[in-house]
């Protein structure tokens, strides 16, 4: 009976614990990337999924990829934004901190690319 009554108890603290964490409060707002979706719904916008396998565009989304990853004075929003290329023309897509951040992002691409070859559809991430 001792037993039971422990794993009652531990799986309550542990639910508890659980539904504590996740604050559904109305003051904590919640993600909405509806927006965004929209956007690359459309047929015009490129996206990921859209990339050729061609081997000149691979090399050049990997150095690119490889820049932003290196700088250590970017944030993980910039480490992780979408890098597309498409018959070398880059579209860079995704949230970053700052302006600053956005521009260096822009930077790094336009240096391996060429800067005529950048499209940038950076966001800065609302705090």
């Amino acid at each position: 009976m001792k037993k039971h009554f422990k794993l009652l108890l531990a799986s309550g603290l542990i639910c508890s614990g659980f539904l504590w964490a996740q604050d559904t409060s109305p003051s904590q707002a919640q993600p909405d990337n509806t927006k965004v979706n929209e956007r690359d719904r459309n047929a015009s916008a490129p996206t990921a999924d859209q990339q050729k396998e061609a081997s000149s565009d691979r090399q050049l989304t990997q150095q690119i990829r490889r820049a932003l990853t290196k700088d250590g004075s970017l944030s993980t929003y910039a480490h992780n934004v979408k890098v597309i290329v498409q018959n070398g023309t880059v579209t860079l897509k995704g949230p970053v901190r700052s302006d600053e951040e956005k521009q260096a992002v822009e930077a790094k691409a336009a240096q391996i690319a060429g800067a005529d070859k950048v499209k940038n559809e950076l966001e800065v991430a609302q705090k």
